[in-house]
């Protein structure tokens, strides 16, 4: 044991605990904001930690792990949930100790939702997937590992020892160096102990079982009625997308690398951009840069890329009077909204909305404490819970305040009346999906919202719908959606996660993030479509490391055929061929692979022309099916060859989920003398995908 405890940093939050009602829980769940101070506070005797029983499902891994087979290494619980934005910010972290302590480090993230639309496990799924986790996830959606290890907030990570004992915890953001020092600490006290495992775990993750597509879990969208113009923040390409309304391609912006570089198109970088804000002129978009915590400007003329506020880290502390924009940092800025030469900020990670002059480049605070709550009133003391969309009538700013599940209205002058003021919604532990009035609505993570003749229209992203608000009695209606994932167009429509939505012609334009697509909905006949982007392409990076550098073939089932009977001393031919799904096609800009082998008995079958060669195997973004591949036999006799292909397979219109299926074949061949029975120059292979 060593010598000195794990240091428990002391939570000390600016953010209110809230009951849940219900009796899953024996203590208040709370989010922990930022953790400040540091209390020596020690493990009070050897606590064995309990085991991760109780899961629903796990995630990059094939198999769920469990802490006695973990025995020699230092494990790291992540306690969280996934639409908390505190949470996020832990993500860089895990991923910095993941790499520095590599095979001596297991993180294990304990997923205990507080939505229900978190619980789902195909839900989680796509959060891995959108912030590219490769450590392991367990499915805690009964909150039995979160009870057995008495946590009270998200996030929260426990550290447990080679030995299997706690060593102890910390709360909230901000804890990189504690706890960086105590794995330090800790794998050189066991490592001298000789007890130390020191083994590569091998993982299966999920991206290796996905492919690219041309946009990437978009999260906001600006359509130009004026320019014909749509903009799309292609958030996991670190890109923005520029389209005409009808979805042709008019040019990307940024490389698609994750940086912060200014310059021309083809130079700049972001980190998941998300909210837009186009100036009335048209030739100036601004971007909330949201990973790089700092807002960007595009010049659309000079097709150029600067940055307007931000320094590039983020903040801890909260903003007190006005700072010069760029010289203050940000906190995970989530949408944007442009009012005159004021661009509204919602400032998710300190729960606040700030304003930039963009006159005077000075940046300050226009509503909230920073406490993570429901709290109407002045704006000075207001608070907030995960601002995450923006919109205005020109008299009011309406805000989506996503973690409260509800929508709220700041008014520009307070005349003897609130300035901020909730107009519909529960609070953060009262959320649902029921339509009606004021403070009977339940909403589920509410992140875009847009106004249009004196309604404002939701995207109620854990509910899947898009819903209309009237702002002056508080009436919520279902306008499109049926409240499960899908992506049906139609009068039918569904919708997966929607996250940001805007208005041009009497058209609706909604970032369907989780479909990796944009949906139109026609605002007069309430039918929805899917844009199709003639041209686009996933950045060149990104496609070409795609499933590349994992075990993708691990678990294909090889599927046993029938002896095939082939004529000796001739050319013959294997022919491959898979059924996609209807509606899907092969994705060109992936890298598709097959490999043949002749088991064995090369002297009767080989490759080609008869050069002996006896693995054929290739990487091909051109591959086309059926695939023929030439045989050559030999003397008669028994073999046997292997066959394999990975495809990436896509909807037609480029949108969903691109996946990825490995197919293998075992097929034993016989070799006979010309002119034999039943004798062929041909062995077809043939497999089906279903979804």
């Amino acid at each position: 044991m060593l010598k000195s405890s794990f240091v428990v940093r002391l939570s000390v939050t600016f953010a209110l605990s809230f009951a849940i009602a219900t009796s899953a829980f024996s203590q208040a769940p709370s989010f922990a904001q930022k953790s400040l101070g540091e209390d020596s506070m020690r493990q009070q005797g050897r606590v064995r930690a309990p085991e991760l029983a109780g899961g629903r499902g796990w995630l990059n891994t094939d198999k769920p792990l469990s802490l006695q087979a973990l025995r020699g290494k230092v494990v790291l619980l992540d306690f969280w949930t996934y639409g908390c934005i505190n949470c996020i910010h832990i993500i860089p972290d895990l991923k910095k100790l993941g790499a520095k302590y590599g095979d001596q480090l297991v993180v294990i993230g304990v997923h205990s939702a507080k939505f229900e639309n978190e619980k789902e496990i195909e839900n989680i799924r796509r959060i891995v997937l959108r912030y590219e986790i490769e450590h392991t996830v367990v499915n805690d959606a009964d909150f039995a590992i979160w009870r057995s290890y008495t946590v009270s907030a998200w996030p929260t990570q426990v550290l447990i020892d080679p030995s299997g004992y706690v060593v102890g915890k910390v709360v909230g953001e901000g804890n990189y160096e504690t706890l960086d020092r105590t794995i330090g600490e800790t794998v050189a006290e066991f490592r001298k102990r000789g007890e130390l495992n020191e083994q590569p775990l091998l993982l299966a993750l999920e991206r290796a079982r996905v492919g690219d597509l041309p946009l990437a879990f978009p999260g906001k969208v600006t359509a130009d009625a004026k320019g014909n113009r749509l903009f799309i923040a292609d958030s996991n390409h670190n890109r923005i997308v520029v389209t005409k309304l009808d979805g042709t391609l008019l040019e990307t912006i940024g490389t698609g690398a994750v940086g912060r570089a200014d310059g021309a198109y083809n130079q700049a970088t972001f980190n998941r951009p998300q909210g837009m804000a186009l100036d009335a002129s048209g030739n100036t978009l601004y971007v909330a840069d949201t990973e790089n915590h700092s807002i960007r400007r595009v010049d659309l003329r000079a097709r150029r890329v600067t940055t307007l506020a931000g320094t590039g880290e983020q903040s801890r502390e909260y903003l007190k009077g006005e700072s010069a924009a760029k010289e203050i940092r940000l906190n995970s800025p989530w949408d944007l909204q442009l009012v005159g030469r004021t661009l509204y900020i919602a400032m998710a990670g300190p729960h606040q909305i700030w304003k930039l002059d963009l006159g005077r480049n000075q940046i300050a605070v226009f509503a909230g404490t920073g406490r993570e709550a429901r709290l109407d009133g002045a704006r000075d003391e207001s608070a907030f819970a995960q601002p995450s969309g923006l919109a205005t009538d020109n008299k009011n700013l309406y805000v989506a305040d996503s973690e409260s599940n509800i929508i709220r209205r700041i008014s520009f002058s307070a005349a003897g009346e609130e300035e901020v003021q909730t107009l519909a919604g529960g609070d953060l532990f009262d959320f649902g999906d029921v339509d009606g009035r004021g403070d009977d609505v339940r909403l589920q993570h509410p992140l875009g919202i847009v106004f249009r003749e004196g309604k404002l229209l939701i995207a109620d992203t854990y509910n899947h719908k898009i819903k209309t608000l009237d702002p002056e009695t508080g009436a919520v209606q279902t306008f499109a959606g049926g409240g499960k994932p899908g992506q049906a167009d139609g009068a039918q429509s569904s919708f997966y996660e929607p996250g940001g939505l805007s208005v041009a012609n009497n058209m609706l334009y909604v970032a369907d993030t989780n479909n990796h697509a944009v949906r139109i909905i026609d605002l007069r006949t309430r039918q929805t479509s899917t844009l199709k982007i003639t041209g686009l392409r996933p950045p060149q990076q990104a496609a070409s490391a795609t499933g590349a550098d994992a075990n993708i073939t691990a678990g294909a089932n090889e599927i046993l055929l029938p002896v095939q009977r082939l004529q000796a001393s001739t050319d013959a031919t294997l022919i491959v061929n898979v059924t996609l799904p209807a509606g899907y096609h092969l994705n060109a800009s992936a890298p598709h692979r097959y490999k043949v082998t002749i088991d064995r008995g090369a002297q009767h079958l080989t490759f080609g022309n008869g050069n002996g060669q006896q693995t054929l195997s290739a990487s091909r973004s051109d591959l086309q099916l059926p695939l023929r591949l030439p045989l050559h036999t030999l003397a008669t006799g028994a073999t046997e060859l292997r066959a394999q292909v990975t495809l990436y397979y896509c909807r037609e219109d480029n949108t969903g989920t691109c996946q990825i299926r490995t197919l293998a074949w075992r097929v034993p061949v016989e070799v006979v003398a010309a002119g034999a029975e039943d004798a062929a120059r041909e062995i077809k292979v043939q497999g089906e995908i279903k979804l």
